[in-house]
């Protein structure tokens, strides 16, 4: 359906793949991938709440990482899964603006809070000695609030403006979810404006911003551990910020890969894998990363599941 005026009631998603024999493959993986993403991440915050062990700032921020986690695959790949068993594609227009928008502030909220992360590292690796009184509850309590506040408030006027055009050239979107930049380049009015506040908020408030405040924390640790004496210390104190660096370094790199790749029609299936691996591989991929690896989760699941053996 192609359109110039008349307003757009729903849209298409074309889904990761329009090759019909490529379809039950990417169902049955992407439903594998929500399985394990769901399952994971429930376990982590099951053990986080239950245990008082894992009553640390990490693992509370570690727990709204999780909440993020599975609630940007729902929102991402509940279409894919629907669409195959109900061979509908088409989504309300409500629906995907929504759908933009709890995208957008998953996405903004989940580089604040690996930030305030970052911060918590920082503390507990250069200032041991204080790290109980500055990253307390409420310290903690009053980061992940601003992270989630933050989070959902930067992607309002970007989605207001999308929502005020009328004008599109089609209502087929590229994607396999509602995305800001391939919905876009659908608009056939003048979006030099939305261009402009894209840019702007996706340069410095999405990318400079936290990720000069995330890595910053980092030179000031490697200087600290690398003034450690001994290497089972030095070994020690980069064990407790390893978890937090790989998925920080998997996540941006994917997020560059995704957006900052050259423009161009050929570009937007490529772009879309780079999608899929940051929606659904990466929060598959984040409780084996900071949890399910960590001798601390090791010991909750030993004395919630009964001591169940388990191996490095």
């Amino acid at each position: 359906m192609n359109t110039t005026q008349t307003t757009i009631t729903y849209f298409i998603v074309t889904g990761i793949s329009e090759k019909p024999e490529l379809q039950l493959p990417i169902f049955f993986l992407v439903v594998l991938i929500y399985l394990i993403t769901l399952g994971g991440n429930i376990i982590i915050l099951l053990l986080i709440c239950l245990d008082h062990h894992l009553h640390t700032p990490m693992y509370f921020f570690v727990a709204n990482l999780s909440v993020v986690d599975i609630s940007s695959s729902t929102i991402t790949l509940h279409k894919i899964i629907l669409s195959f068993l109900t061979g509908d594609k088409k989504v309300p227009y409500l629906e995907c603006m929504f759908q933009t928008y709890m995208f957008g502030s998953l996405a903004g909220h989940e580089l604040f809070i690996l930030t305030a992360m970052s911060f918590d590292r920082y503390v507990a690796i250069c200032k041991p000695l204080t790290y109980h009184s500055l990253m307390n509850r409420r310290t903690s309590t009053i980061l992940a609030s601003f992270c989630w506040l933050l989070g959902f408030i930067q992607t309002i006027s970007l989605v207001a403006i999308m929502g005020s055009f009328t004008c599109y050239s089609s209502n087929e979107i590229n994607h396999f979810f509602c995305d800001i930049v391939p919905m876009m380049k659908l608009i056939c009015s003048d979006i030099s404006v939305l261009e402009r506040l894209f840019f702007i908020q996706g340069l410095f408030l999405m990318t400079i911003a936290p990720f000069v405040l995330t890595f910053v924390p980092y030179i000031f640790i490697i200087v600290t551990i690398l003034r450690i004496r001994t290497s089972s210390g030095r070994r020690k104190a980069f064990y407790t910020c390893s978890s937090h660096l790989t998925v920080v370094v998997l996540l941006y790199t994917t997020l560059a890969s995704q957006y900052l790749t050259p423009n161009s029609i050929r570009s937007l299936d490529f772009k879309k894998l780079f999608s899929l691996f940051n929606t659904a591989i990466v929060p598959m991929l984040n409780p084996l990363i900071y949890s399910l690896k960590n001798k601390d989760v090791k010991m909750s699941m030993k004395r919630k599941f009964g001591g169940c053996k388990m191996t490095n």
